[in-house]
């Protein structure tokens, strides 16, 4: 007998249950009664509800990796913006810093400025105002440069003041700039008179000092010199007015050994300010007008009447 003879389906026998059609026209029953059953009695709330409380964790669980990786992301993105604000914020702190820093310097300068003003309208001779430029390149001297020459008027031996004092004197002009040699430089002489004694002195500097200093030269031992003395222009050069401010006696020594004693003094400009004053030297200077004296007046306030012309040879008496 042949196998495809055989027939594959069961006999009538075995056949038990309903066929797959009516299961699953029951089952869309079922379901729909279920539903409609849930929605309006809220049947399967409870069973919702221990499955919400057992899936909990798994759902806590399942949502870390995705926090982790938003929160790192969060972090240096905030990381990354506070870097930055702070660096903004030095920066902002540095060019405060810096518009502070000019604003006192401003400052400063405006008030030399004054000074130097009310100093010019004090001085009877030409001066001109001059900014320094900058200090000379050989450690061996001390002088600056200023930024007017022969072009602005400058001529070489002219004083140099600030507010506080004699400065220095102008060495060598240049058309554009002049070279301003300090007091304190050791090829530098001025005369100087003690105010309190009126002695005169020749005062020279003394770079050896910290910080520079003057010296005054060929000083007798018994000379009437204390520490405080108020050193001041002679005038007796023809360069520097006199009266002008040019040191504090600091220190004496007397020695036994030697009939000269030395006195050292501190300069009355010690701070070196960027605005300074250039005098014309006193031997330049023109001469003051002559002052007119005014007529006598008579009591009634008039001046009194021109005396009568002298009567001629030939007039009769």
């Amino acid at each position: 007998m042949a196998l495809d003879t055989l027939e594959r389906s069961a006999p009538p026998i075995f056949r038990q249950g309903l066929s797959a059609t009516t299961k699953l026209v029951l089952l869309a029953l079922l379901s729909i009664l279920l539903m409609a059953s849930d929605h309006r009695f809220k049947i399967s709330q409870p069973l919702r509800s221990g499955i919400a409380i057992v899936l909990a964790p798994l759902q806590w669980l399942s949502l870390q990796p995705a926090r982790a990786v938003n929160g790192l992301g969060q972090y240096f993105g905030n990381l990354e913006e506070a870097q930055d604000a702070a660096q903004n914020f030095q920066t902002r702190t540095i060019a405060q810093a810096q518009r502070l820093q000019q604003v006192e310097q401003l400052t400063q300068e405006n008030a030399q400025l004054r000074q130097l003003l009310d100093l010019r309208k004090q001085m009877a001779g030409p001066s001109q105002a001059v900014e320094v430029l900058y200090d000379t390149a050989d450690p061996y001297t001390d002088r600056v440069v200023v930024d007017r020459g022969q072009i602005g008027g400058i001529v070489q031996g002219a004083a140099v003041i600030d507010a506080g004092g004699v400065v220095g004197q102008v060495t060598r002009v240049y058309p554009l700039v002049s070279e301003v040699t300090l007091l304190t430089d050791r090829d530098q002489s001025i005369p100087v008179m003690n105010a309190r004694t009126g002695s005169r002195h020749v005062a020279m500097g003394d770079p050896s000092m910290p910080g520079g200093a003057l010296e005054l030269k060929f000083v007798p031992a018994s000379t009437d010199v204390k520490q405080g003395d108020l050193l001041t222009t002679s005038g007796i050069d023809g360069v520097y007015p006199p009266g002008l401010h040019v040191g504090i006696v600091s220190q004496i020594d007397r020695r036994v050994d030697s009939s000269f004693a030395r006195v050292h003094a501190t300069p009355a400009a010690k701070a070196r300010g960027r605005h300074l004053l250039v005098l014309m030297p006193v031997k330049d200077w023109p001469p003051a007008p002559a002052a007119h004296p005014e007529p006598k007046r008579n009591g009634k306030g008039r001046s009194p009447a021109p005396s009568a012309a002298p009567a001629s040879s030939g007039a009769k008496p």
